[in-house]
């Protein structure tokens, strides 16, 4: 009897091998993710280095590429979150190619409160993607938490970005992780964003790591020249228009 709810829950998990993907546009990222970010499932993004800023930009980009444009994108912040990293500035949405009137803000006093709200929030049918941040280590965020986020997430078709800052990965039910920083600009003017993206855990694939530009105008990554990065100039952080997502409150 065990074997077979333990079968069957595995079976609700796994999903369907013809799961709709939204392709990135990086076509090494893609190949190794089978075409694409599997769609109505959970993922996951952590920061390296205190690169929070980059971190949240390439969630925002993930969860744009998952994202039906009609629809809202409900993003839930933890209070500490806010003050540990700034408040999210508009200008900042605008420059990585996002309507800020097409975001939801919700925030949450704590871990539980954002991962209830963002479960809520998968089942209104305004909602097209999630994101979800917390900070710190929390127990909440713990294996039966993902699954059930997964379980949700694929119920009621609706993508989820977990945004990790200030903890360590742990056994999740995650379709992906990705481990993020922010890359040198090749460009002294007002480029593109740049992430420096390890894909660490891919349940229905391979893992990499590459160098991906977001293209603002059109909401898609592609490969950068990675010969022109050493030359990225010292006295400014890495990949500029990243930069305005934040604004410090």
């Amino acid at each position: 009897m065990q074997a077979a709810i333990k079968a069957c829950f595995s079976g609700l998990l796994e999903g369907t091998a013809e799961a709709a993907r939204a392709p990135l546009g990086h076509a090494p990222a893609d190949a190794c993710l089978g075409g694409g970010l599997r769609l109505a499932s959970l993922h996951e993004v952590f920061s390296e280095g205190g690169s929070e800023a980059a971190a949240s930009g390439f969630a925002l980009a993930l969860a744009l590429r998952a994202l039906d444009r009609r629809k809202w994108l409900m993003w839930v912040r933890q209070d500490f979150s806010a003050l540990e990293n700034g408040e999210i500035h508009g200008s900042g949405l605008l420059e990585l190619g996002i309507d800020p009137g097409g975001v939801l803000m919700v925030r949450a006093p704590d871990a539980l409160a954002v991962l209830r709200a963002g479960a809520e929030g998968l089942a209104c049918k305004g909602v097209g993607a999630v994101i979800i941040e917390a900070w710190g280590k929390s127990r909440v965020f713990d294996l039966a938490a993902s699954r059930r986020l997964t379980l949700a997430a694929q119920r009621y078709g609706v993508t989820v970005i977990a945004l990790r800052f200030g903890a360590e990965p742990e056994p999740s039910a995650a379709e992906t992780r990705w481990l993020v920083k922010a890359a040198p600009s090749h460009t002294e003017d007002w480029g593109a964003p740049i992430f420096d993206a390890a894909l660490t855990r891919n349940r229905h694939g391979g893992c990499g790591h590459w160098v991906m530009e977001w293209d603002c105008n059109n909401g898609t990554f592609s490969e950068t020249h990675s010969g022109a990065l050493a030359a990225a100039p010292f006295d400014r952080p890495a990949a500029t228009a990243v930069e305005g997502l934040r604004q410090a409150g």
